[in-house]
């Protein structure tokens, strides 16, 4: 209850003032990258708040590059890079790290495949590659034109012990392959060690809820980023914010692990945060809330649990 106690000071601190000047955004090259999140030397230091543009790799970095081309010629040891660390000066145990993406600029061509033995229906493919062009808010697929919905595949802090490799989700973030981390929304992270050490690569011009192919269309491109502290706000897991609905993302060895650990953390805000009781929280939950699936991919799942602004809104839990 303490842990949602100081979380809701989150719900209460407003975001910058439209307009409000942050400084000049840094830029931050796709050349400094990792492959696992952790403390190591850093890409750069921040003070929050502050700005920055993060170019980053594809999932592949680089090494998918026609229609057709052989599995064998990737190297596993190096996909999912993130660029980082960033080491935000301030950030401590127990605080909050608060990303607001501003925007997110895919290139012009992106990449997608499938792998015997990978993705949801592993043995039903001989695995295949494709090269998609993308332009004027849509990419080619087979000849057809399809929306793109650009969203960030790895994002994540340090986590408190070892390093995690970037393809593995956690309560630190990282592989959470989640369509709603996407522009405009604000996704919160909860810190584990000194200066936060945040990475981010794997963006997606388009992907849809589980990734089932193992891939979404990926792409290199580049990041606008705002990011603040929020100190002492505590959270268990990723917190995201994309305009319509407050999420709690978790990961875990089975889908049915993910779906009950984010359910809980929603259900334990709720009673944190409103006069519900536990029946009527439940209750509220099951008939407005979503529990949804963002990737049966990766070597741990990942399932969000999502409420309605507007539910919580009337419940007294005012979101910013």
């Amino acid at each position: 209850e303490r842990l949602f106690e100081a979380a809701g000071r989150i719900f209460r601190r407003r975001s910058p003032l439209p307009g409000r000047l942050w400084g000049e955004a840094m830029r931050i090259t796709r050349e400094s990258h990792v492959y696992s999140l952790g403390v190591s030397e850093p890409v750069a230091t921040v003070t929050a708040p502050c700005s920055l543009t993060v170019e980053t790799c594809d999932c592949f970095n680089g090494q998918v590059t026609e229609d057709g081309q052989p599995k064998a010629r990737l190297n596993f040891s190096h996909v999912n890079p993130a660029t980082g660390p960033i080491v935000v000066e301030g950030a401590e145990p127990g605080d909050v790290l608060r990303v607001h993406i501003r925007a997110i600029r895919p290139e012009k061509t992106g990449a997608l495949m499938t792998a015997p033995g990978a993705g949801a229906l592993p043995d039903r493919v001989k695995g295949d590659t494709r090269i998609c062009p993308i332009a004027d808010g849509h990419f080619t697929f087979m000849g057809v034109e399809l929306p793109l919905n650009p969203m960030i595949g790895v994002i994540g802090v340090a986590p408190a012990g070892e390093s995690v490799p970037c393809g593995t989700p956690g309560d630190h973030g990282g592989n959470m392959d989640t369509i709603g981390i996407r522009e405009g929304a604000i996704l919160r992270l909860p810190v584990f060690v000194k200066g936060a050490y945040l990475g981010l690569g794997d963006l997606h011009a388009a992907m849809g809820d589980g990734e089932v192919s193992v891939t979404g269309l990926e792409v290199f491109g580049e990041v606008d980023l705002d990011l603040s502290l929020e100190k002492g706000a505590s959270l268990p897991c990723p917190l995201l914010h994309d305009g319509d609905e407050v999420s709690f993302l978790a990961s875990a060895e089975t889908v049915d692990g993910a779906i009950h650990a984010s359910t809980g953390y929603m259900h334990d805000f709720l009673l944190a945060k409103t006069s519900l009781n536990a029946d009527e929280a439940l209750m509220l939950m099951s008939l407005c809330g979503h529990a949804r699936i963002s990737q049966i991919v990766d070597p741990l799942k990942t399932a969000r649990f999502a409420m309605p602004v507007s539910v919580l809104a009337k419940f007294g839990v005012v979101v910013e």
